[in-house]
This record gives C-alpha cells, sequence and structure tokens, in this order.
C-alpha cells in the first residue's frame, strides 16, 4: 500500500511559478512511475507530467518548455515545478503512482493523492 499526500497549491498571477510536492510512503518508492494529472472543472482529467522508475520523463504539449518533473527517492518524494504559469493552467492537480512505467490513462494508477488546487489569475 502507498499514501500520497500532495503540497504546494496555491493562487499564483500568470507568469508566475509554483512547486508541487508529492511525498510517498512506504519503501519501495524507487519501484514506482509517478505522474501528476489535472482536472479542470468541466474537462477530463489529464497527464500533466511523469516520470518513470528509472527516471525517463513524459509530458502533454501543453506543459513542455514549462513545467518539470523530479523525483528524489531517498526522500520519497516527487516534483512538479511549474514555471511561466498560464490561466489554462488553474486545475486540481493530483498525484499518482504505478509500477515501473508511465501510463497515460488515469484508469492505470494504482494510487492517488487528495489532489491539490492551483489557480492561475490574469
Amino acid at each position: 500500500q502507498v499514501q500520497l499526500v500532495e503540497s504546494g497549491g496555491g493562487l499564483v498571477q500568470a507568469g508566475g511559478s509554483l512547486r508541487l510536492s508529492c511525498a510517498a510512503s512506504g519503501r519501495t518508492f524507487s519501484r514506482y512511475a509517478m505522474a501528476w494529472f489535472r482536472q479542470a472543472p468541466g474537462k477530463e482529467r489529464e497527464l500533466v507530467a511523469g516520470i518513470s522508475s528509472t527516471g525517463s520523463t513524459r509530458y502533454a504539449d501543453s506543459v513542455k518548455g514549462r513545467f518539470t518533473i523530479s523525483r528524489d527517492n531517498a526522500k520519497n518524494t516527487v516534483y512538479l515545478q511549474m514555471n511561466s504559469l498560464k490561466p489554462e493552467d488553474t486545475a486540481v492537480y493530483d498525484c499518482a503512482a504505478r509500477e515501473n512505467i508511465v501510463a497515460t490513462l488515469p484508469y492505470n494508477y494504482d494510487y492517488w493523492g487528495q489532489g491539490t488546487q492551483v489557480t492561475v489569475s490574469s
């Protein structure tokens, strides 16, 4: 069993930055692929960024060049650095975990955090 706890959301002006953190319980964190999803009102949940157990990363086209996902296996934590934020980045951001490789669709993930709100004002 893995428990995920997110932090770092908030309100920021367009062009600003935020860093989300997701702390995981358990001693097998390094085996898991970690991902950040987001869901805006009236929209489907979408993959924002993912990082595999070996460190390979994947990004949504809409965030490439602005967001960076990273992991610290010693701290059982995955991060999402978000720069040059836009109003359209406003959403609830969720951290998710599954073994080994990043998957695009939410139903492929076994563990989820509680979500953190990110609001970008124009």
